[in-house]
């Protein structure tokens, strides 16, 4: 037990300072590692980290409090909405996903100081400034949060948002609640950046090779399990 909170514990300075941590989900889910960073902390250095060394999606994760406060809709619903005046939306309905009930994938935006938004600096600056958004808008009312929110952003962008389950791992064990769990649990914004790691196989990089990246550069591999565990024990 002491070395699994001494495990914990070194996650959550790592990321307190502004290092990535590898996070595993689940055999039974994705099957998948990703590296994470704390948004605030996100320079354009981690997005060419993430990019050359994870090779996935470089994507943003936020709690659904914070999705609420700037009306963050989830894709799929949005669709849902307006799939009479565009019916492919309703042929493309996403009811299939193999690990899991629904997809938490929000809008897509860019910072509106960025030029085409898919550069390594463009990229960090609108995560970084997300990040930076979220502290500010607490003490707001929801209607000038979301004005807060468009001034500074446009949508559709490079940047896609993940919104968390309400009651995070209570609710769901995808990636997104993990990390959003980590960064509440470290006092950081509920904002964090990850990218999935690709193998050179076709697939997503083994669960082994995976810890031998960790080992190799010094940061902590965690499982979902145990950061369920963590947050089971820390939300008491």
């Amino acid at each position: 037990m002491g070395e699994f909170i001494k495990k914990i514990q070194k996650a959550i300075n790592d990321l307190r300072n502004g290092k990535f941590i590898l996070i595993y989900d689940d055999d039974k889910r994705e099957g998948e590692t990703d590296l994470v960073i704390a948004s605030e902390f996100v320079t354009s250095n981690s997005i060419k980290t993430m990019r050359k060394d994870g090779g996935g999606l470089i994507f943003l994760m936020t709690s659904k409090q914070i999705a609420n406060k700037l009306k963050l809709p989830f894709l799929a619903e949005m669709y849902s909405c307006i799939d009479e005046k565009y019916p492919v939306l309703k042929a493309l309905v996403p009811n299939d996903i193999p690990y899991d009930t629904k997809s938490s994938f929000s809008l897509y935006i860019n910072h509106r100081e960025t030029f085409t938004g898919i550069t390594d600096n463009d990229r960090s600056l609108t995560m970084k400034r997300f990040a930076e958004l979220t502290k500010k808008i607490n003490s707001q009312d929801d209607g000038y949060a979301t004005t807060m929110f468009g001034e500074e952003f446009r949508s559709p962008g490079h940047v896609p948002i993940c919104v968390a389950a309400e009651k995070l791992l209570d609710d769901r064990r995808g990636h997104t609640e993990l990390v959003i769990s980590m960064m509440i649990m470290a006092g950081l914004a509920p904002v964090g950046s990850g990218c999935e790691i690709m193998g050179d196989d076709g697939k997503a990089l083994s669960r082994k090779k995976a810890k031998e990246y960790a080992n190799r550069y010094g940061l902590v591999f965690l499982e979902g399990k145990e950061i369920v565990e963590a947050w089971t024990k820390w939300s008491k």
